[in-house]
């Protein structure tokens, strides 16, 4: 696992949109998976930007969801079709065509499931998947003591997941669906590269836990541990609890440019 330190959330959406760029160049139809919330912004803000200033041409990119909410309208404004649509595909000039997500309002939500399980897998698999990171240590919907072998299904979300997602919703609680399809653990994990991107001093201690705790199922995050080429890149807020801070600075700052994120 490698961590990289940067200033800010800005600097971090740079460090992130340049590794989508380089990949976009060597596969023009990557398909990137992309995650919801406040985190990833200034990914895709960069990304947009250096598509927009002719970096690299994005038309034949493709875009997939990480998670749906059970029970809002596709069309419903904080649904993360609408969401994804709103923030990725539409900046960056894609068709529709170019998206996919789970079916969040499916009469039959396990077969929902499997079926997009296997369109990942149907469509070469993720390229790059992009995560944030809950405060409990979430990735995806995958709760604590989510099955680090777990394939795309239906959860329940925690009352301080809820909590922290009722911002999207006017701050009522009540608005906050119960339930969402989230890719699993195992279906995570499958992606050729992951990149977690942490911001904000609220996440120190979820991040130091992944990086340098065991691997749990009590921390979901912790099982990229386990993944062959997993990139966690974080502010100094989010890097305040790491105790191999200097040592992460310094193999960074000495990697060869070639070598890429």
């Amino acid at each position: 696992m490698e961590v990289v330190i940067v200033p800010d959330a800005q600097a971090g959406g740079e460090v992130i949109a340049e590794a989508m760029v380089a990949l976009l160049r060597r596969k023009p139809d990557a398909l990137l998976g992309v995650a919801t919330g406040s985190t990833p912004l200034p990914v895709y803000q960069a990304l947009t930007a250096k598509v927009g200033a002719g970096a690299v041409d994005a038309g034949r990119a493709r875009i997939c969801q990480l998670d749906e909410y059970v029970g809002l309208p596709a069309g419903h404004p904080e649904s993360y079709r609408s969401v994804v649509l709103r923030e990725v595909v539409e900046p960056l000039g894609l068709d529709q065509a170019s998206f996919m997500g789970p079916n969040g309002s499916a009469d039959d939500i396990p077969a929902a499931c499997v079926a997009y399980d296997r369109a990942l897998t149907e469509a070469g698999g993720v390229d790059l998947q992009l995560l944030g990171i809950g405060t409990d240590g979430h990735i995806g919907f995958n709760e604590p003591c989510s099955s680090l072998a777990s394939r795309t299904r239906i959860k329940t979300l925690t009352e301080q997941t809820r909590i922290d997602n009722a911002r999207f919703f006017d701050g009522d609680i009540d608005q906050v669906p119960h339930h969402v399809i989230t890719q699993g653990i195992g279906t995570i994990l499958e992606a050729r590269h992951v990149v977690l991107l942490a911001t904000g001093e609220g996440k120190a201690e979820a991040v130091a836990q992944t990086v340098e705790g065991p691997v749990s199922a009590l921390v979901p995050a912790s099982a990229l541990q386990l993944h062959p080429h997993a990139t966690v890149v974080v502010d100094e807020a989010a890097a305040a609890k790491l105790k191999l801070a200097d040592y992460f600075r310094a193999t960074f700052a000495a990697k060869p440019e070639w070598q890429g994120l």
